[in-house]
């Protein structure tokens, strides 16, 4: 199997690691889950993270022919519009987006404009779908349970897993977003265990677990199968689903969560200006 480089930046302030996946035969790449630096008390935007992406990439002479994200994010804004206008390529999500658009529509009351067919994408990935970067073959893989349009991705042996599982160390996400479900994503999992043991797995967060000194975004199959604290190999869907209710019921809500949702389930455009050619975010009280 094929085996693409992948160069991961990591943001501190959301724990989240964005990738440049390349084929080293053509210098063809693709982007997964981009940044926008959010400073949530002023409402101002910022590319700092995303202009250091950009720019590892223009110095590697890469062409970008994917803009991906893996799922609607909840703990960050999507760079994708601004990744497009300055490398080119195709914004692509899984093509259950439009479960999640239906469900964040009625909550934030977006009016006709706001359409959930998926359209505010260039391509929307089906389950099983091949593609390619340069020589590289990726494949969708549909992972339920975080979020209804969860999807991994795996392009050459590396494996581009969204939230749905973490570091060994750390366990597996959150299900109690709207449409999640525990047994949903111990059913993604075991689909992601079927792959050869040693397909690396690259994860979009990672939060350093208690008594490990530096945040690690690397895996492999074959060691989340052996050491995952909440659901390796043996552990059984009625244990997982116990544990993830429980442990889902002490989280707060992720800081951002309001203001990404908003962005990523339009593709990273920003909501319509109102009749003083201001664009706002809402906050719905009480409503999740």
């Amino acid at each position: 199997m094929s085996e693409p480089k992948v160069t991961g930046f990591f943001d501190e302030a959301t724990y989240t690691i964005s990738y440049v996946v390349s084929d080293p035969s053509t210098g063809k790449c693709a982007v997964v889950d981009s940044l926008l630096d959010f400073d949530q008390a002023s409402g101002r935007t910022s590319t700092q993270s995303a202009d250091m992406l950009i720019a590892f990439v223009r110095e590697n002479d890469l062409t970008c022919e994917w803009i991906i994200d893996t799922h609607v994010h909840a703990d960050h804004l999507t760079a994708a519009p601004y990744i497009k206008q300055k490398l080119g390529g195709r914004t692509a999500i899984g093509d259950q987006i439009s479960t999640v658009q239906r469900v964040f529509k009625a909550i934030f009351n977006e009016d006709q404009r706001f359409h959930t067919d998926g359209s505010q994408f260039d391509h929307l990935f089906r389950d099983g779908e091949t593609y390619t970067i340069g020589n590289l073959q990726g494949r969708a893989i549909h992972t339920p349970g975080h979020t209804p349009a969860c999807m991994s991705h795996l392009i050459g042996d590396a494996l581009f897993v969204g939230d749905t599982i973490f570091m060994p160390d750390f366990g597996t996400a959150r299900c109690d977003f709207p449409g999640g479900d525990a047994g949903t994503l111990f059913d993604s999992i075991q689909k992601l265990f079927a792959l050869p043991d040693e397909t690396r797995i690259f994860l979009c967060h990672d939060y350093k677990a208690p008594g490990r000194d530096e945040y690690v975004w690397e895996a492999t199959i074959g060691a989340e199968k052996a050491d995952n604290i909440h659901v390796k190999t043996g552990t059984s869907c009625e244990e997982f689903i116990a544990m993830r209710t429980a442990r889902d019921a002490t989280l707060a809500m992720p800081k951002l969560i309001l203001p990404s949702v908003q962005i990523n389930m339009r593709a990273g455009k920003m909501p319509p200006p109102e009749d003083n050619g201001i664009r706002y975010m809402k906050v719905p009280i009480n409503a999740l």
